[in-house]
This record gives C-alpha cells, structure tokens and sequence, in this order.
C-alpha cells in the first residue's frame, strides 16, 4: 500500500491502488487485522475515486456548446 494520504491522490492513483487492495482481499491470504486495514484503506480509496470522478463529471457540463458544437466558454460549478 501507498504512504500517500488518500485525499492527496489522483483519480489514476487511488484506482490503482484500490485495484491492489482489492486482489489482496480476494486471495483471502491476509491476517484479519490486516484484513481490516485492507478493507478500511479500499473504503476510503473508492470514496476519493468517486469524488474525483464527479468533479472531472460537473466541470465536463460546465462546458457550454454553440450552434456549430464549439466550446463558447465554461460556467464556473459552485464548489470548484
């Protein structure tokens, strides 16, 4: 597992660790503390894979198109 705070990572890192965490559980090789561990970072990194995910998802409608289909310009979403 990564030393990086979750709140710190990229979309593409927290994916790649979670992709991690998650083969770890399925061997089902791990102590059930770890096992704990393990659950408790997936959890945390899912969440930020999803925030992340619905940031990329508000600022992709922001974008306004005109009558050809051209980016005129981008409407600030509250909160970005």
């Amino acid at each position: 597992m990564s030393e990086t705070p979750v709140d710190e990572m990229s979309f593409e890192q927290a994916m790649a660790e979670l992709e991690q965490v998650v083969g770890k559980l399925e061997r089902g090789d791990v102590a059930l503390e770890d096992s704990i561990k393990l659950y408790e970072r997936g959890a945390a990194l899912k969440k930020r894979c999803e925030t992340k995910l619905k940031e990329a998802e508000e600022k992709v409608a922001a974008i306004t198109l005109n009558a050809d289909g051209q980016p005129t310009g981008t409407t600030p979403v509250e909160g970005l």
